[in-house]
């Protein structure tokens, strides 16, 4: 599960560039990122219809439609489901629960054909996870401004969101936002991983109802010269990169 303090999970990832940065390579998430090659990009794949990269032993989740790559088609992006019998697992309540884990899959729609943009298969966690005494995050998946929006929701405790955007065969991400609290915001914090810029915002009112918070806002530059890319994510959840 998500850690439901913002702050620690933002300062896990500016820790995250700083150690591949300087070439240290300790955790799992960071030997992933040593990868200085795609596999799966030594050839494309091309393919007559988009649906034509959906993977054997998997459903089709989500289809979000939408310019990626900013050539004026419509891209295909799809969330994919593991449909392992294995991982339907009861609950406490012994109702069935399919916990099977979710990845995505990026088309690219070309003259006459479509062209694998990238592919994870299991990136994602279940929608059925357990939340503990609350629910867990809710993920939602888009297009904007030619770029793919991943964001969690999580009602009281605010959202985070990660922000990639096309380049070099791979989608990296370029930016990551995140709000601490519903209702009423504790803090907020942007981060540009192109421009180096970090932003947080604290509010000061104790007496905050909501929409009258009170900011205090601090700048920095960060070090981010290798940005995380989307094919090579093993688990979101485990986006702390210590």
């Amino acid at each position: 599960m998500r850690p439901t303090n913002l702050l620690q999970q933002t300062l896990c990832i500016l820790t995250y560039f700083c150690i591949t940065s300087c070439g240290q390579s300790k955790s799992e998430t960071t030997t992933v990122n040593n990868i200085t090659t795609n596999p799966q990009r030594l050839t494309v794949e091309k393919r007559q219809t988009p649906t034509d990269f959906l993977p054997k032993g998997y459903t089709l989740f989500e289809t979000i439609e939408g310019d990626l790559n900013k050539d004026g088609f419509a891209d295909w992006v799809y969330i994919i489901k593991a449909t392992d019998k294995n991982r339907i697992v009861k609950d406490k309540y012994n109702k069935q629960l399919d916990q099977n884990r979710r990845g995505i899959i990026v088309v690219f729609q070309k003259s006459g054909y479509y062209e694998l943009a990238v592919k994870n298969y299991a990136c994602f966690s279940s929608e059925n996870e357990d939340g503990g005494l609350y629910f867990a995050p809710y993920l939602t998946v888009e297009i904007k401004d030619n770029t793919l929006l991943i964001h969690y929701g999580h009602g009281r405790y605010g959202y985070w969101e990660y922000r990639f955007q096309y380049k070099d065969s791979d989608f990296e991400l370029i930016s990551y936002v995140s709000s601490d609290g519903g209702p009423v915001i504790k803090s907020e914090t942007n981060i540009d991983f192109v421009s180096k810029k970090k932003q947080v915002k604290v509010n000061t009112n104790a007496n905050a109802v909501g929409g009258d918070e009170v900011f205090k806002t601090s700048s920095e530059t960060i070090n981010s010269d290798k940005l995380l890319k989307l094919s090579e994510i093993k688990d979101f959840d485990a986006i702390r990169i210590l």
